[in-house]
């Protein structure tokens, strides 16, 4: 198996030497990396010592491994000693640490393998091959978890120099935003576009279109995307962005004719019934080919739970690149805790936020509302409105509400026999017709308020409102 014991007694001996190096290393080696046995119970011991602010020295080790055995048939006391007298290399300790960390890594790999390789050759009812492939995944990503160095503490010149960078490219780009565009100015305006480890949930009762304004982000972004070289020096995305959709409610078929009913302006009805005329037909097959190389990847699994949703997520961005990820919907998903929903949902909305900050992405996670807002007589949403709403609340850095008035007015329509009621009603109708509202009830960067948009029902498609003074604006 490989391994470097010289470089294990190099580390431990200028360790013991000069405490002070066990903080620059302590990120990225840890016990159970060292091959040599022994050498992994000095450095527990030492590692305990001076967390405790303790010496640790070859002295002070020497009294809790008098009773080692291993250490007796390599010299007892003296091998401490020496090692630590042998430590002439401190200012190299980093590389050490991070060669014995990689030669640990290499030795679980080949254990993986040869786990696999004995599971795979036992044939066993109770163990089918695809149980057998997700759990060489599971295990594979918790390996690829391990051993990231901590960020720790970072100056403020750094931090500023970054600030600085998110702000110009925000002046260099076209649209003033440092975000990724939504495709919807208003919103746009709002937020400053989707950022960077941003959890963002976009809440609704049902019927409000939670789900198309989602596919309608989605399909804007992905659509105008173009891959470059950044501005850090970095090749990715510089306009729109590769977009991953867990839809846990809708298949993958149903949330594909939703994007293409609004490409191709042929009502979401019609696809369903297959009451199509031969030229929306056309339109239809014309969207597709246009869309088939759209980066956009949808996942219909139901049911998942929050660790699934990370690796798979991982796996996009490593295989085909993810600037986005949007889940349909939160109280889908699943987690560890069985001790309350409550819990559950703390669980969720923490590995979500994690998921944004670690493959530093917008999260956009849908959400279902209570039914206290169909007692009210202002059915506007509120933040007290969240299911469960403590932990969505808290660990969101922004919450949004889609609305549609016009849903409930349909619902008060007065009888024929009432005349005035019924002219009153017609007109609020006009009014509120093809209108929605977002309102943004959580910000931790911006202001809240509301985003009027547009909404077309038949085809599912949300837009930018019109203003009455931008009205003929066309005109000249």
């Amino acid at each position: 198996m490989p391994h470097n014991v010289e470089a294990e007694q190099q580390l431990i001996g200028a360790i013991l030497t000069n405490n002070e190096i066990f903080d620059r290393v302590s990120s990225i080696v840890k016990a159970e990396h060292f091959f040599e046995p022994v050498h992994k119970r000095i450095f527990e011991i030492t590692a305990a010592r001076i967390q405790k602010n303790a010496l640790a020295s070859p002295v002070t080790i020497k009294a809790f491994m008098d009773d080692d055995a291993g250490l007796k048939e390599l010299g007892g006391a003296a091998y401490l000693a020496r090692i630590a007298g042998a430590a002439i290399a401190s200012y190299a300790a980093r590389d050490y640490a991070q060669m014995i960390y990689d030669l640990a890594v290499r030795r679980d790999l080949i254990q993986l393998g040869r786990d696999i390789a004995a599971k795979a050759a036992t044939v066993d009812i109770s163990s089918e091959p695809k149980e057998q492939i997700i759990e060489a995944e599971q295990a594979l990503y918790k390996m690829g978890e391990q051993g990231v160095a901590e960020r720790g503490f970072q100056s403020f010149l750094r931090a500023a120099t970054e600030a600085v960078n998110v702000a110009n490219a925000a002046y260099q780009r076209d649209g003033g935003l440092s975000g990724i565009s939504t495709g919807l100015d208003d919103l746009d305006k709002k937020l400053g576009g989707l950022h960077p480890s941003d959890l963002l949930i976009l809440a609704g009762r049902p019927s409000m279109g939670k789900t198309s304004l989602a596919t309608n982000i989605a399909y804007n972004i992905a659509k105008v995307y173009k891959r470059g070289l950044r501005p850090d020096g970095t090749e990715g995305a510089i306009n729109g962005g590769a977009v991953g959709f867990f839809s846990l409610e809708m298949s993958a078929d149903q949330l594909a004719t939703r994007i293409l009913s609004e490409a191709a302006e042929v009502p979401s009805e019609q696809i369903r019934r297959g009451t199509l005329s031969q030229d929306e037909l056309r339109r239809f097959i014309e969207a597709a080919k246009t869309l088939e190389n759209c980066p956009l990847y949808i996942d219909d699994t139901p049911a998942l739970p929050i660790s699934q949703v990370a690796a798979r997520a991982r796996r996009l961005k490593r295989t085909h690149g993810l600037d986005v990820l949007v889940i349909d919907y939160l109280q889908l998903l699943r987690g560890s805790s069985k001790e309350s929903r409550v819990q559950e949902v703390s669980e969720i909305t923490q590995g979500l936020k994690a998921i944004a900050k670690e493959l530093m992405i917008p999260v956009i996670a849908l959400s279902q509302l209570s039914r206290a807002v169909e007692s009210r007589e202002d059915k506007r949403p509120q933040l007290s409105d969240l299911r469960e709403s403590g932990s969505i609340e808290q660990d969101a850095d922004s919450v949004m509400f889609v609305f549609r008035e016009e849903y409930y007015a349909e619902r008060e329509k007065p009888s024929d026999d009432k005349l005035d009621e019924m002219a009153k009603w017609q007109e609020r109708m006009e009014r509120l017709h093809g209108r929605a509202e977002v309102i943004i009830g959580k910000q931790r960067h911006g202001p809240i308020g509301t985003v009027n948009l547009s909404f077309d029902g038949q085809f599912t498609r949300f837009g930018n409102l019109v203003q009455s003074w931008q009205e003929g604006a066309n005109d000249y």
